[in-house]
């Protein structure tokens, strides 16, 4: 089969397009700007990327199917023809992988507002560690395991990266109520993406359809401390195992202790003996993200036993690229980079460095990026958070043309309000200047520094200038 790709250089619409040639298609898309890792990983499988938009080579390129992204909208001159002409089959993302992919697999399904990517590769890594060859997509770039995407063997479980977003303009479904869980974790669930769900109910009602979906001879592995999971009610229909740190749980996360050395805490499954683990991912929100990706791939393999599952294997793991990955380490400066862009994962990876990093001053860069980060939605949830670190750096607001002025995050408020807090902030601009007054500050600065870049984007390219300027012999 013949299938094209709109918006293939994508995370996840590569990782897709590679998961299709692994399964013998032919497969080819487009994008505008294509450009390494991706260009490279999809030119080395032997797939096309055409550059733009252009119906005329839609038409005389003739594939069997069009995949259409999310990123697509009415407007796209592909997208207009498609529909104007209906000469060829065309379908969501989720879809394809539906009838492409999952079809008759056990599948482990990772949603949670917070923690996706890391839980979904964690699982994956955790089967391959225990002797298995499962099938994964990622929705980011993982160390471990060493690929983004893997078909794995028929017989062995599916692991894939539930998003709540939805599917594509014309399926406005949560990308997850395609993947037929067999497992499914419910992670974490606040309110997010307002510019798809009106309030947290409306998340809520979407996390209950996933749940309803999962068969009775299934499994939901849910974070038993959360009070919006936990408003969800029970689920007679399918069986459950309850997660975190709380008594209540079938499975608790007991003893964590984190410091310059490194984690550990315990998994005690019930009355079961209990297993220490000691790994280098931080925060007690990494621990629970292992908790649960543990419980989902031994309820997979292991569902009459599930504490035959070896979990030695996290001492190894890498993480993900941009979930708090360390970019320079001196002395005198640490930076780490992170996909942080909602208040409740800034404020807990910035309590976690301040254990892993102590003595250090922290200085938060933060990102108004995302479309609900960039307006007044969760301004307050982001001031909180901020204030947490010693300096905070705030950038431009992302697209700010495009948002009234009453709905735009409020930089100059943030600022204020942390300045009464005793926090040192600052904001330039454009995100270039905002770098100039950072190096300035940590250049000058009698202590050692931390600085943590929060960003879901590019920041402008400031990240990777800053980090090579302070790798640069003579600085740290």
């Amino acid at each position: 089969m013949k299938i094209y790709f709109m918006g293939i250089g994508g995370t996840a619409m590569g990782n897709a397009a590679l998961l299709a040639r692994a399964a013998g298609h032919e497969v080819l898309g487009a994008d505008t700007g294509v450009y390494p890792p991706m260009s490279t990983v999809l030119a080395a499988a032997g797939i096309e990327a055409h550059e733009g938009y252009d119906p005329v080579r839609l038409e005389r390129l003739k594939p069997d199917l069009v995949v259409i992204g999310n990123a697509m909208s009415r407007g796209n001159p592909e997208v207009e023809w498609l529909l104007d002409t209906r000469a060829l089959a065309f379908a969501s993302l989720p879809a394809l992988l539906a009838d492409f992919v999952l079809k008759g697999r056990k599948n482990i399904v990772i949603a949670g507002t917070h923690g996706k990517t890391t839980t979904t590769a964690l699982t994956a890594f955790l089967l391959r560690e225990n002797g298995r060859d499962p099938g994964f997509l990622i929705g980011g770039v993982p160390q471990d395991p060493p690929v983004g995407n893997h078909l794995g063997a028929a017989a062995d479980p599916f692991v894939i990266e539930g998003d709540e977003y939805d599917s594509a303009f014309f399926d406005k479904r949560s990308k997850f109520i395609h993947y037929a869980p067999h497992v499914a974790v419910l992670n974490n669930l606040e309110f997010d993406h307002a510019d798809i769900f009106r309030d947290l109910a409306d998340v809520q009602r979407t996390f209950l359809h996933l749940a309803r979906i999962v068969p009775r001879n299934g499994w939901i592995v849910i974070n038993g401390d959360d009070d919006n999971l936990r408003a969800l009610g029970a689920f007679p229909w399918t069986r459950v195992i309850k997660v975190g740190t709380g008594e209540g749980n079938d499975v608790r996360i007991t003893a964590f202790a984190e410091s310059p050395a490194g984690v550990t805490f315990t998994l005690v499954w019930r009355d079961e003996e209990p297993q220490v683990v000691r790994w280098n991912q931080p925060g007690l929100f990494n621990a629970r993200n292992a908790a649960m990706a543990a419980v989902a791939a031994a309820l997979a393999l292991f569902p009459d036993d599930p504490t035959q599952l070896k979990l030695d294997g996290l001492a190894r793991f890498r993480g993900v690229k941009r979930r708090q990955e360390l970019l320079v380490d001196t002395p005198r400066l640490k930076v780490i980079e992170d996909f942080g862009h909602h208040p409740t994962a800034l404020a807990e990876t910035i309590t976690s460095l301040r254990a892993r990093y102590p003595g250090l001053v922290l200085s938060a860069v933060f990102e108004p990026r995302s479309n609900t980060a960039r307006t007044k939605v969760m301004q307050a949830g982001f001031t909180r958070a901020l204030a947490l670190a010693d300096e905070v750096y705030i950038g431009a607001v992302s697209r700010a043309e495009k948002l009234k002025a009453e709905e735009r995050f409020d930089v100059e408020a943030v600022l204020q309000h942390l300045e009464v807090q005793g926090v040192h902030a600052y904001t330039a601009e454009t995100n270039a200047a905002l770098k100039e007054k950072l190096t300035a500050t940590i250049r000058g600065a009698a202590q050692p520094q931390l600085v943590v870049f929060f960003t879901n984007g590019s920041f402008d390219g400031i990240i990777g200038t800053f980090v090579a300027e302070n790798r640069a012999p003579g600085n740290g």
